[in-house]
């Protein structure tokens, strides 16, 4: 007897949503290079967006280091935090430029989700994609070294925060070596010593006007170190 093929439907993936276009405009504030946003004596009640600059999100660990969270550019949102109502956070936003940020509280955007359910949807897809990102950057702290940490946290950063040139080059801001040893857990003079190293051997450039970063190249080198590895 003849069977009839099983068929599945095809269910398309929901394209992302912008919650900008869901957000109803609020105040602008303004903050100083180096200036704090919130810490951990007064945390975030706030939902954040950055409108102009960059912040710094990081956390404190026991021993006082600070571990970065990540860095946030325009157009992205930062301080969800404010969702835990805890009083025990231990979270700190720190402007590295001089920043604009439009705000609402946790309560008016829960309130916002409510009655418009596609922004709800969209900050779940960004957290869901943070926590995404996250879990990649757990598992490089499980099986990379400090070389191949730095050189995924350089990697990330150009595609997120830098400008691409027709030579293949990725322009990006002066991170200092202190903040890339916060992103990879370690001291400021190990990621000095291969910032150093990675210089010599020609995959990047850097100087206080900004690091220039031939991505190709860094890709390629990350893949020899893997194989290598395995």
């Amino acid at each position: 007897m003849a069977t009839t093929p099983t068929t599945f439907a095809v269910i398309p993936r929901p394209s992302l949503e912008d919650p900008l276009a869901h957000l109803p405009c609020s105040s602008i504030l303004e903050y100083r290079s180096g200036q704090v946003i919130y810490n951990q004596d007064q945390p975030s009640t706030n939902i954040y967006l950055v409108i102009d600059g960059k912040v710094k999100v990081c956390r404190m660990a026991e021993d006082g280091r600070q571990i970065v969270v990540d860095i946030y550019q325009a157009d992205e949102f930062f301080g969800e935090s404010a969702f835990l109502n805890s009083a025990t956070r231990d979270e700190q936003a720190v402007a590295i430029e001089n920043t604009k940020v439009m705000t609402w509280t946790a309560a008016e955007i829960m309130d916002l989700a409510i009655k418009r359910p596609r922004l709800a949807v969209a900050l779940l897809q960004i957290l869901v994609q943070r926590a995404t990102e996250f879990g990649q950057r757990i598992q490089s702290f499980s099986v990379d070294n400090i070389a191949r940490r730095l050189a995924r946290t350089l990697i990330r950063f150009s595609e997120r925060l830098g400008q691409s040139h027709e030579d293949g080059s990725v322009e990006m801001m002066p991170f200092t070596h202190e903040l890339l040893s916060q992103c990879v857990g370690t001291s400021r003079e190990i990621v000095t010593h291969y910032m150093n190293q990675f210089r010599r051997q020609g995959y990047l450039r850097y100087s206080r006007k900004g690091i220039v970063l031939y991505r190709d190249a860094m890709k390629d080198w990350l893949r020899h170190q893997q194989s290598a590895s395995a």
